[in-house]
């Protein structure tokens, strides 16, 4: 399959998703934890129910002549093939939010023809609570509900979110960019954050704690298709890093270099804005 032919896949991933996710929230065991998945978190239901789809897709594909490896914060890694593809997946990013009621979450999937970042081509995140369709192919474009996305590119900041999965020591590590802003938001999706900062909503996303490949893979395509920039919180590049379920990097994100620059800045604390 070529990469538009993957993204009809996890398009179809999400379509399914969409229809039977009340069925699944409205039940009580959907906010009983089951266990902890191979990423370290706490699966619920609506986690399994979630990776259930998306193994469900993978196996059709597979039987269609596809070779791969999936990553999954539950499952962990399982190979489909010998092929040196990867799909990278998240299925319930903000698993917290959905078992709440707080409609921000959303399923994440990522495609790599190697094993590095470097080799994303593929990225799918689909905000579940309110259907908002976001994905890139690498050299294509953003685009949001069909829609071409692009960051603004404005120098000025609206809203800086941030990820603070133990707020006692990641926040301190972000405090001076927090400081700087006008306004802030925790929303408790690292995918959509990354989505909703391509699309203009956001200015700055930062996390003070390293995030996992599958956190991020698909929302970082995204937003550097759409003109954005994301690096470490020291502006590093991302593209070395080799997938898995270890946490890689604490993430520094921007609409646009000027404000990945100021951001930067900040953190070092060698320019305060004025």
């Amino acid at each position: 399959m070529d990469n538009h032919q993957w993204l009809a896949v996890f398009r179809e991933v999400g379509r399914k998703m969409r229809e039977g996710l009340s069925e699944i929230l409205s039940r009580e065991g959907g906010r009983v934890p089951l266990g902890k998945g191979a990423g370290g978190d706490r699966t619920f239901p609506v986690d399994k129910w979630a990776e259930d789809i998306v193994i469900a897709a993978l196996e059709k594909a597979h039987k269609e002549g596809e070779s791969f490896t999936l990553i999954s914060e539950e499952l962990g890694a399982r190979k489909f093939g010998s092929g040196g593809k990867i799909v990278l997946v998240d299925p319930i990013d903000g698993s917290n939010n959905a078992k709440s009621g707080i409609p921000f979450f959303s399923t994440s999937i990522a495609l790599l023809n190697g094993d590095k970042l470097s080799d994303l081509s593929v990225g799918y995140v689909l905000n579940l609570a309110v259907a908002d369709e976001f994905w890139a192919i690498r050299g294509g474009g953003a685009y949001k509900n069909g829609a071409r996305i692009r960051t603004s590119a404005t120098e000025g900041i609206t809203i800086v979110a941030y990820e603070a999965s133990s707020p006692r020591t990641d926040i301190p590590r972000i405090l001076p960019l927090l400081q700087a802003a006008k306004r802030t938001r925790c929303f408790g999706s690292t995918a959509l954050d990354l989505a909703y900062l391509a699309s203009g909503a956001i200015s700055v996303f930062a996390t003070g704690t390293a995030s996992r490949a599958f956190d991020y893979a698909a929302g970082m395509l995204i937003l550097e298709e759409a003109d954005g920039v994301i690096t470490d919180l020291a502006g590093d590049s991302l593209d070395y890093i080799v997938v898995g379920l270890d946490r890689t990097v604490p993430l520094l994100a921007s609409a646009n270099e000027k404000l990945h620059v100021w951001a930067l800045n900040v953190l070092s604390e060698t320019k305060q804005p004025g």
